[in-house]
């Protein structure tokens, strides 16, 4: 009898334990519609403030009550005081707002935190600045070391693009590789390009251009998939260095009150499938195994492994743990427009008789769509020029009609320049724009050069007319393309006005600041079916926020110039 007792306690421990998890899920999601039972204490209560929620059924309140990293409770001080007990943390704003953690719909996480430790050429306005950083990198290096760098933009200092004749001479020991500021162009040194292989002989790669001098001999300029020629031989990032670089992205996303992000990998035309892969294993599992995980990511993988993708979900599900998520797939259709390799059915001024580039064959992107729709999968593609977002519309109609009606939140990442009627169709079409604001203001003083005005003001950043169509609107940076920096993206949709510019470019394409909010929270969540989880301060969900610098909602949402004093990510201060 005892020994059957014994036995029985430890089957009912074994489910129990078991069922923990979903017995946990099953309580917090309860507590939206029901008041939590009496007794519950709060670990932390904010009090005093303006806090946003980004929760329709409750916009706004003064106080939030939480628990074990979750919301158990937002509504005025009164009715929030019976959560008060012993051990209750209290923390008074003193008047100031609070949003929801901020997301970050399009980032490039480790990518950016390499390239803080490499050759930055952000915001080079000079050729001869553009040099003396290189020479300087190269006189603090080994000989024979690679010597790595990106984020220069040639519109910066005219439009004229660097060759590797600009660098030869100080780097004749040293190959270098700097990737332009989109990702879809890079500047390789004579001794870089040799080491490749590339000569005047090397013939364009499907979806790419080696830029070559009148003689047929190369730049070191290559554009998309002809940088996959180099690549190769560029030396391997070693483990630690992309921990490392995971560690630095996270902490300074916490500075800009980013707690979650939609990381699309390390995956760009001219690079391999498997760099995405690598960082999941080496430095993702390792973070999170190891708790050293500081913002929340949902991982996104090139399209042609969907079918390990899904088999990892199956094994998995989508949810690892409360900081890292399973997404989608990702795929490219084009290149960008500042390397003239963005899809349109006009010429480009500035380069007659090119359209831009097709970086994938469409049949093929057709086909693994098709089936990665059809086992569930999430699909983003990235599609920047007008011919390019039709094509992706136009597939994923087709694929969405063949798989049949389902909640499939298909993304178009970019949604750039758009053809008259097309911005109507990814609400008809119930696609997720995955929009980065920011873009627009390094584009502003270009586009007209290489599609003429006519074109640029009736294509460009059709932010309104995509929530004008009822299409899901999600704000992000493609970091680090631009800089990840979610107050700074609102600010751009809302105003428009590029550096040096006093008035908006496109006015009538500006959005409303609680539009911007909102596509930077809540909707930025649903795009990437995490809004169960988190993205408006509801009870329930995860109590990740950011407390900013202002007391003044009306100054706020009129100047967008708040600064970030504190985040806090599933109820703990991450941030200073």
């Amino acid at each position: 009898m005892n020994l059957f007792v014994i036995v029985s306690a430890a089957v009912f421990l074994l489910i129990s334990v078991a069922y923990l998890p979903l017995l946990n899920d099953l309580y917090w999601s309860t507590l939206k519609s029901l008041t939590p039972p009496a007794g519950i204490v709060a670990d932390l209560l904010v009090t005093n403030g303006t806090i946003f929620t980004s929760d329709s059924s409750l916009p706004f309140a003064d106080s939030m009550a939480i628990r074990n990293g979750r919301i158990l409770k937002v509504g005025s001080f009164a009715t929030l005081k019976a959560f008060i007990g012993d051990g209750t943390m209290e923390v008074n704003l003193e008047g100031k707002i609070v949003v929801p953690g901020l997301i970050d719909s399009h980032v490039h996480l480790i990518s950016g935190g390499l390239q803080m430790a490499q050759v930055g050429l952000r915001g080079v306005s000079q050729k001869d600045e553009f040099c003396k950083m290189v020479k300087d990198a190269v006189q603090n290096a080994k000989e024979g070391s690679w010597i790595l760098g990106g984020g220069w933009n040639n519109d910066f200092w005219g439009g004229e693009l660097p060759s590797a004749s600009w660098i030869d001479e100080i780097s004749p020991h040293n190959p270098v590789w700097l990737v332009r500021m989109d990702g879809h162009m890079a500047l390789a040194n004579s001794l870089a390009v040799k080491i490749a292989g590339v000569t005047s002989l090397t013939e364009d790669p499907v979806g790419g251009t080696i830029m070559r001098m009148p003689s047929g001999e190369p730049t070191g300029l290559l554009i998309d998939a002809a940088m996959e020629l180099v690549t190769p031989w560029v030396k391997e990032i070693s483990v630690d260095e992309r921990r490392e670089a995971l560690f630095r992205a996270s902490k300074y996303a916490l500075t800009r009150g980013v707690t979650t992000v939609i990381d699309l990998g390390r995956y760009f035309p001219g690079t391999t499938d498997e760099l995405s892969w690598k960082d999941f294993q080496d430095v993702y599992l390792y973070a999170d195994s190891s708790k050293k995980m500081m913002i929340r990511t949902c991982l996104f993988f090139p399209i042609t492994t969907w079918s390990r993708l899904l088999d990892l979900k199956l094994q998995k599900g989508s949810v690892l743990s409360e900081w890292l998520y399973l997404g989608g797939v990702k795929a490219f259709i084009d290149g960008s427009l500042g390397s003239n390799s963005a899809l349109f059915y006009e010429e480009y001024i500035d380069t007659p008789n090119n359209y831009g580039l097709e970086v994938m064959d469409p049949e093929k992107l057709s086909n693994f769509t098709m089936a990665a729709d059809k086992s569930g999968l999430q699909v983003a593609i990235h599609a920047i020029g007008d011919k390019a977002n039709d094509m992706i519309l136009d597939m994923y109609e087709s694929v969405a009609a063949a798989n049949g009606d389902r909640d499939r939140r298909f993304r178009i990442e970019h949604a750039q320049h758009l053809a008259p009627g097309s911005a109507n169709r990814f609400g008809q079409l119930h696609i997720v724009a995955s929009v980065q604001p920011d873009h627009l203001l390094d584009d502003a003083d270009s586009v007209a050069k290489k599609l003429g005005s006519e074109r640029a003001v009736k294509e460009s950043y059709l932010f309104q007319s995509l929530l004008n169509g009822n299409a899901l609107l999600a704000l992000g940076s493609d970091w680090p393309v631009a800089d990840i920096n979610p107050l700074h993206s609102i600010r751009t949709a809302v105003k428009r006005i590029p550096p040096k510019w006093d008035h908006a470019w496109i006015p009538s394409e500006r959005i409303s600041f609680t539009d911007a909010l909102i596509a930077q929270t809540i909707s930025a969540a649903r795009a990437a079916f995490l809004d169960h989880h988190l993205g408006s301060l509801s009870p329930g969900k995860l109590a990740d926020f950011v407390i900013l610098s202002t007391n003044s909602w009306d100054e706020f949402s009129k100047e967008v110039s708040a600064s970030v004093l504190a985040t806090y990510v599933g109820g703990n201060q991450l941030y200073p």
